[in-house]
């Protein structure tokens, strides 16, 4: 393998199935992510923040802010 530079590579998150049972038992147990909805003009601010380490949730663009 290292000579013919070849590699063996996989995941570990699991396939289709597996990801769907995840969700599943999310929704039955009311998991959720917990976010924060930013529009798109403040994406160089939030850029800024997560280089501070100032993000505590996930960022979600507000797609209706492209207009």
């Amino acid at each position: 393998m290292i000579l013919g530079r070849k590699a063996v590579a996989g995941s570990v998150i699991g396939g289709i199935a597996e990801t769907q049972e995840l969700l599943d038992f999310c929704g039955e147990h009311n998991i959720v992510s917990e976010i924060e909805t930013i529009n798109i003009q403040d994406i160089n601010e939030a850029y800024e923040r997560m280089l501070k380490s100032d993000v505590r949730y996930r960022f979600v663009i507000d797609m209706a802010s492209l207009k």
